[in-house]
């Protein structure tokens, strides 16, 4: 029969694609698909125009080939009807692979966007951002990278946090964590400030029962600085200060016994003033407390004191701290007291004191007086405020040059003393300007009543001003002794 096919033209596969290449045989079913697909052309015009323009774009760009992108359908002419077991089941159209696939770019991020972040808002998606424009139904859902892009893409390390010190400023040292002595009153205590000692200001604190505590004045304040100065420690060794005049009568005992009794005041140590005037001297009288042995005794009996509960027999010190060693007042005494007497007492006070001060009495060129300059540290030279006395004191330095003691001159301490009273015409100032040219500090110890008595010092029954001039020249002793 014409209509009876060959058994070779039966040999194609049930979608009415021959077997080998270069047979092209129409069969019913190969129609009925043709017609199915027309219809389908016709249902949705759009949806060809879609995967029109995007393959357009993706040729277009230069994306790399590996990356992943979204299929649409394609052409007709290029759609190939699947096979199946079932030669009249519905037909699956596919789309082929493009050539180039697109590719997700990133641009540097904007203010406020971390690196590598797709933008919150669709609105602000742009083709910077990505290579594909999704679809209205899958914007909804979001979007998210693929997997062979998102490691790719890396975000910026975060700036690294500054590291926070696990020991306080205090133990960041090389020496290693605070010793026990480091917790002081001072460093753990809330500070207060203390009463004022006297004027209106201690009047007011003590009316407002202490709510109003204004401190004390700029000369309190003065004062303990000055008290600060001579508590000053000196070491271990003694220091031998002598106090110095070529005139008698101009105050050198007055200004011994200030000076000694203001630095055993203040300072924690021992103290001690030494009579040490070849005739005789008037230091025990001026000092508080009797004195029962002199320094001569002590010399007989040097090999018998070997510790200061021994020595303390020989010193007077009742109502001071002030350790006072008396010379002789017998006046049957024949012998002075002469360089080898004071040699030998010093060597001994120096074993239990820290400063020796020494009356050194009237001139310069006794015995006493060599030995005296060789262990001096610094010198306190006393002056009046008389014409005569300004310039024996003055020649004073001149004699210290002169036998080469150019060290004591320039750590000198010249002390003007006008306690006993000045009822001359002199001009005190013109006096200190002259000693301020040849030393370094000149101190004025003001007129008091209580020096002009002629009797025991007490500290307590000077005026301020005087008190404030001792201390002073306590400081400036001290500040010579370092």
């Amino acid at each position: 029969m014409a209509n009876e096919k060959k058994p070779a033209e039966r040999s194609t596969n049930q979608g009415g694609v021959p077997q080998q290449p270069g047979e092209a045989v129409i069969t019913e079913d190969q129609a009925s698909v043709e017609a199915f697909a027309d219809n389908v052309r016709q249902a949705e015009p759009d949806a060809q125009a879609e995967p029109d323009e995007q393959a357009e774009a993706a040729e277009a760009e230069d994306t790399a080939p590996d990356a992943t992108g979204e299929y649409t359908l394609s052409s007709e002419g290029d759609a190939a009807v699947s096979g199946g077991s079932d030669p009249a089941g519905p037909a699956v159209v596919q789309a082929p692979l493009p050539d180039r696939l697109p590719h997700i770019l990133t641009t540097p991020a904007s203010p406020g966007q971390r690196p590598g972040q797709h933008p919150t808002d669709s609105a602000d998606l742009t083709l910077a951002d990505s290579d594909i424009r999704l679809a209205d139904d899958e914007e909804s859902t979001g979007w998210m990278p693929s997997a062979g892009l998102s490691g790719e893409v890396s975000e910026a390390p975060q700036a690294a946090a500054p590291a926070v010190p696990d020991r306080s400023a205090r133990r960041n040292k090389e020496q290693g964590p605070e010793p026990a002595s480091s917790l002081t009153a001072d460093r753990l205590l809330t500070s207060q400030q203390r009463a004022p000692v006297s004027g209106w200001r201690h009047w007011l604190y003590r009316a407002t029962f202490g709510y109003l505590n204004l401190g004390d004045s700029d000369a309190v304040r003065i004062r303990r600085a000055l008290e600060h100065r001579v508590s000053v420690r000196l070491g271990e060794r003694t220091r031998y200060v002598p106090v110095l005049s070529r005139k008698g009568g101009v105050g050198k005992t007055t200004v011994t016994t200030l000076l000694g009794m203001a630095l055993a005041d203040i300072r924690e140590d021992r103290i001690i003033a030494m009579d040490a005037n070849p005739d005789r001297g008037t230091l025990s009288d001026r000092s508080p407390g009797k004195a029962e042995f002199t320094a001569r005794q002590l010399v007989q009996n040097r090999f018998m004191v070997d510790s200061f509960a021994q020595l303390s027999s020989y010193v007077a010190r009742d109502g001071s701290r002030l350790h006072v060693l008396a010379s002789d007042t017998d006046p049957a005494v024949a012998q002075a007291f002469d360089d080898a007497d004071y040699r030998a007492v010093t060597d001994i006070l120096g074993r239990y004191y820290s400063i020796v001060l020494t009356d050194s009495g009237t001139g310069m060129v006794h015995s006493v007086m060599k030995g005296t300059l060789e262990k001096a540290d610094a010198v306190v030279l006393v002056s009046g405020g008389s014409v005569d006395e300004a310039r024996l004191a003055s020649e004073t330095l001149s004699w210290l040059e002169a036998h080469g003691r150019h060290d004591l001159v320039a750590k000198a301490i010249v002390v003007v003393n006008l306690s006993s009273g000045n009822r001359t015409e002199v001009n005190v100032n013109e006096i200190e300007e002259h000693f301020r040219s040849r030393v370094s500090t000149v101190v004025r110890i003001p007129y008091d009543r209580h020096l002009a008595e002629g009797s025991r010092v007490e500290l307590s029954k000077l005026q301020p001003r005087t008190r404030d001039a001792v201390v002073e020249l306590a400081a400036l002793v001290v500040d010579q002794l370092h």
